[in-house]
């Protein structure tokens, strides 16, 4: 898509209202490669609408307003806490959730009781970018299918049932 004979990623999109300016068709083909982009591009706009309806156009600072708007559930409200007021939160996915369970730092049946493990059991000074280090470390090396024990630097500590240890080299006479 062009705006104007540009493309639609030389164009900064980062207010509500060019957002809404946008629309949603310009939205769904410009995030069509990640998951559930039809959904997501529908609730951007919508969530736009309410940013500029009730909040004057601008991110509220408080979670209830932030989990009241269209696609935006504790995850999200976590994200947006954390990293654009600093506050020290915890977003929860499946790869923090697999991790903290995997490892044992903060084992728990929900993302809401990982959630509150992590917050406990990490320092606070490391809470800023903790989430982002858990989600890396489970999408690339502690995988669902496969873990990659053998690039895992914290291997030795682990104690999850599904370790694949290494293979001791033959020992040669």
């Amino acid at each position: 898509s062009t705006e104007g004979g540009m493309n639609i990623e030389d164009v900064a999109h980062d207010t509500p209202e060019k957002m809404v300016a946008l629309g949603e068709d310009r939205v769904r083909e410009a995030i069509k490669t990640i998951g559930l982009f039809r959904n997501k591009a529908k609730n951007v706009i919508a969530l736009s609408e309410q940013l500029i309806g009730r909040y004057g156009g601008v991110v509220p600072h408080d979670r209830e307003a932030l989990e009241s708007l269209p696609g935006v559930g504790r995850k999200t409200a976590n994200v947006v806490l954390n990293m654009a007021f600093g506050e020290a939160t915890m977003a929860v996915d499946t790869h923090v959730f697999r991790v903290s369970n995997r490892l044992g730092i903060a084992p728990g049946k929900t993302p809401l009781a990982v959630e509150e493990g992590l917050m406990k059991a990490i320092p606070k000074d490391y809470l800023f970018h903790a989430h982002h280090w858990l989600i890396l470390h489970g999408r690339y090396v502690c995988k669902a299918q496969r873990p990659r024990c053998e690039a895992c630097l914290i291997s030795d500590l682990c104690t999850a049932p599904d370790r694949i240890l290494p293979v001791a080299p033959p020992v040669t006479p």
